[in-house]
């Protein structure tokens, strides 16, 4: 199941045509990365990122799909991120907790989170050069004590509760969104509870009753000039 990750919506978009468009046939280099072994333990890797902006380049181009990458294929859970413009404006991020293989996932979430994500329109090709692009691979999860059972900027928290009608409901923060927003932990729980529907007031009691899980974030970011940079790279 797809869940958005939910984050300050800035909505004004910049829709200039890209200064140096990239021709036709750059797209296609998916099968000459080179990450073929997870790098000092973690399993995000730059390449991953540079794939989500080929899914997206062809997608947007009417071009076919790139082809499998060479890093490693095996199952995490994972969110796409994409942001826009020198301040790095929300464009769009979706992900899913249910572990993927990392090549169809990123394929599929690259895609789903540029254009698919409700708070946004979709992601054009006038905006391409201008956007950034985050692969956050999640693992390490466990069950939190009580809600206040996790670290700020350590931890991405998800949460399972039951609104004041009775209806059950989950909703999650990555680990970057209450150190990004200044959150405390209490700030961070309640807004999750309002993300996910919860509009009834929040009481000590609302808070203690919620099943919380934390885990562990690897992060990895890249922007459309490094992308550029990277094409550039693979032609000589």
């Amino acid at each position: 199941m797809a869940i958005v990750c939910r984050g300050a919506k800035k909505q004004k978009i910049s829709h200039e045509r890209p200064s140096s468009p990239l021709r036709n046939g750059d797209y296609f280099i998916s099968n000459t990365y080179q990450s073929t072994i997870y790098r000092n333990g973690m399993v995000a890797c730059v390449e991953m990122c540079f794939f989500c902006f080929d899914v997206l380049y062809c997608h947007l181009n009417q071009f076919e799909p790139p082809k499998s990458p060479n890093f490693p294929n095996d199952r995490y859970p994972l969110f796409v991120t994409w942001k826009i413009g020198k301040d790095r404006r929300l464009r769009g991020c979706i992900g899913t907790f249910n572990a993927m293989n990392l090549h169809l996932g990123l394929r599929e979430y690259a895609l789903t989170s540029a254009s698919k994500d409700s708070r946004f329109s979709p992601i054009t090709r006038e905006e391409f050069s201008k956007l950034h692009v985050s692969v956050s691979i999640l693992r390490h999860f466990e069950e939190g004590e009580d809600y206040l059972d996790w670290e700020i900027g350590k931890h991405g928290i998800h949460i399972e509760f039951t609104t004041e009608k009775g209806s059950k409901r989950t909703a999650t923060y990555l680990p970057e969104v209450a150190l990004e927003q200044g959150w405390d932990h209490i700030q961070t729980i309640d807004s999750l509870l309002r993300k996910g529907g919860f509009k009834g007031t929040i009481t000590k009691e609302i808070r203690h009753s919620i099943r919380l899980t934390r885990y562990r974030s690897e992060k990895i970011a890249v922007s459309y000039q490094e992308y550029k940079e990277f094409l550039q790279g693979r032609r000589c």
